[in-house]
């Protein structure tokens, strides 16, 4: 078989260097500026929308006054500063640096983790190797899948950070606002467009929303960071009660009497943290596709005005729904929207097959791995287990190349820190698995490897208190030598209570802490069971606290052990754990027999 001829990777001329046609144009540029008398900030575009109200002067809090004082897209001259010194940022810029997608590692690691934004988790083959390429050379030699469908490139020097930005960007990729107050990356179906189940393709309205951000300067400069996920009612749930906001495929009447043209609107979900211990709720908008644009931005439009720029911890959309009630926050919405939007309760939508049988990934056994059908006749996509979501240099290039050569040189990351290779013709899915197989990544993961999520861990968060990654993988060799499971589990670590691997709706969630054991301070976790999302959705209670890693093996395993015991037939973990109360379940998991 032919191997596919690779686009071309910006690199040359060499790194940081202009043409003299562009030293030229940029020379007249500068020359042109100075001579007005005029600044950078001076020749900045004006915002397209009005800014947003500032705090009394008394209240402005240390972020806001650092974007007022200079806006933080307007850094960059002072990264390249840095770069040219190999410098570390100062508190202020490395606040600043996030809106580049930079982020300090300090003082768990030495330079930079860059961020990309990778709207709904669709990537080229040639883009996962041009950052693959980066990683080697201007990295630590890897990059790991997000829960938010991205990727993350660690331990990049000061001096190197513009060439990173410069080489993501050169295959059409980019960074920007990928961090602090920002509209994070945007998450959707990651079978979008190939889901035989789904409702309705959402590709057009995420790729929409991303460029009109990306070309909107007033989106750069939130209260509080925003995420935004579309679920098109397919296979692989999206985990859209976890965001700001969320769209949700439903069919609907719009209860007008009168269908949308596709017969499929959308359920318009707010205010999810599940930080916080809040799933996003319905709203009783239902819209049409061709509204979701319009109100997306009409939603991050009114909490960019009124979200509170006072206290950070009250700064998400949570907050201001808590502090006006959902009937006056809408009200502001369908003002900026422009007329009233259709309002309809949850009882008047119809059935629909894909909601029915598809909606949560628990329930469909995890469902972003294996080989599956596509709508496309004679095509499948396959489902990889990434483990941790980790990804070494030669490993995201052997991807590039499978999905090229046994697919159409498409990838999809998905929220569970796994990704699918699409388009795969029936002839070829043999031979793509046995080529997984022997790159080490499975395509039909075990009921624990396939729910395992852990997010960086302490080897490069400054705020994680233990080894999530590397315990993750420990946990899953350990359970699976000891007990076998017929039912899939979703087994959650995350580091801190900032909950990036989203701990609280895991059948199991573990949130890292420091213990004393014999007077000596060890990383362990507090353990939460019955965790859910979509038809679901519950935050997990706490069963045990303090439980060191050495004792939570053989914690986990009699908790494991005690549910096959008692269970009823084919039982779920998450099922078992709602039956009972949590005096029942610490006697259920304590117990040696």
């Amino acid at each position: 078989m032919e191997t596919l001829v690779d686009p071309p990777i910006a690199t040359e001329p060499s790194p940081g260097a202009f043409t003299p046609e562009q030293r030229h144009y940029l020379e007249g540029f500068f020359a042109g500026v100075r001579s007005r008398g005029l600044g950078f900030r001076d020749v900045a575009l004006a915002p397209a929308w009005p800014p947003p109200p500032e705090p009394p002067p008394e209240k402005l809090i240390f972020e806001e006054r650092i974007k007022k004082e200079l806006h933080p897209l307007d850094a960059y001259a002072l990264l390249l500063e840095h770069a040219e010194a190999n410098k570390a940022p100062e508190r202020e810029n490395n606040f600043r640096f996030k809106w580049h997608g930079l982020f300090h590692l300090a003082p768990t690691a030495d330079g930079f983790m860059a961020r990309l934004r990778i709207p709904g988790g669709q990537l080229k083959s040639y883009q996962l190797r041009e950052v693959a390429h980066v990683a080697k050379e201007l990295a630590g030699g890897f990059a790991d899948i997000t829960t938010r469908a991205n990727l993350q490139v660690r331990v990049i020097k000061p001096k190197d950070a513009p060439e990173v930005l410069r080489r993501i960007q050169s295959v059409g990729l980019h960074t920007r606002g990928a961090g602090a107050d920002n509209v994070r990356n945007l998450t959707a179906s990651p079978t979008a467009g190939i889901d035989p189940a789904e409702l309705i393709d959402v590709t057009p309205m995420v790729q929409q929303l991303a460029q009109f951000i990306l070309n909107h300067r007033e989106f750069y400069n939130l209260p509080r960071k925003f995420n935004v996920a579309f679920d098109g009612g397919g296979a692989v749930s999206v985990l859209d009660d976890t965001n700001d906001l969320g769209f949700q495929a439903v069919q609907s009447d719009l209860a007008s009497g009168s269908p949308p043209p596709h017969g499929v609107c959308f359920r318009v979900k707010l205010g999810g943290v599940t930080g916080h211990q809040t799933f996003a709720a319905d709203a009783g908008l239902r819209v049409t596709p061709e509204d979701v644009l319009k109100v997306a931005v009409a939603v991050m439009r009114v909490f960019i005005r009124h979200g509170d720029r006072t206290d950070r911890r009250k700064a998400r959309l949570k907050y201001l729904l808590e502090r006006w009630g959902l009937e006056k926050f809408l009200a502001e919405v369908e003002k900026e929207f422009g007329h009233p939007l259709p309002r309809a309760p949850r009882a008047a939508e119809g059935p629909a097959a894909a909601q029915a049988n598809a909606s949560s990934a628990t329930s469909r056994g995890h469902a972003h791995l294996g080989v599956h059908p596509q709508k496309q006749t004679g095509f499948s996509y396959v489902g990889v287990a990434v483990p941790v979501g980790r990804m070494l240099t030669r490993q995201m290039l052997r991807l590039a190349e499978l999905a090229e050569h046994y697919g159409s040189g498409d990838l999809r990351l998905t929220v569970w820190q796994n990704l699918i290779i699409p388009n795969v013709p029936e002839a070829y899915v043999e031979t793509l698995k046995r080529a997984l197989l022997k790159m080490g990544f499975h395509w039909q993961a075990t009921p624990l490897r396939g729910g395992l999520v852990a997010c960086t861990g302490k080897a490069y968060c400054k705020y994680a208190a233990t080894d999530t990654k590397g315990h993750a993988l420990q946990l899953a060799a350990y359970l699976e030598k000891k007990l076998e499971l017929d039912q899939p589990l979703n087994l959650h670590l995350t580091g801190c209570p900032n909950s990036c691997a989203q701990h609280y709706i895991g059948d199991i969630g573990l949130l890292g802490t420091k213990v004393k054991v014999a007077g000596e301070t060890k990383e362990g976790y507090h353990v939460f069971v019955g965790g859910g999302f979509g038809d679901h959705q519950s935050v997990g209670r706490q069963v045990f606290t303090g439980i060191s890693f050495d004792q939570l093996k053989p914690t986990l395993e009699r908790m494991l052990t005690g549910y096959l015991r008692h269970r009823t037939a084919r039982e779920s973990f998450l099922a078992f754990t709602r039956r009972h109360d949590l005096n029942s379940l610490q006697v259920i998991f304590s117990n040696d027999e």
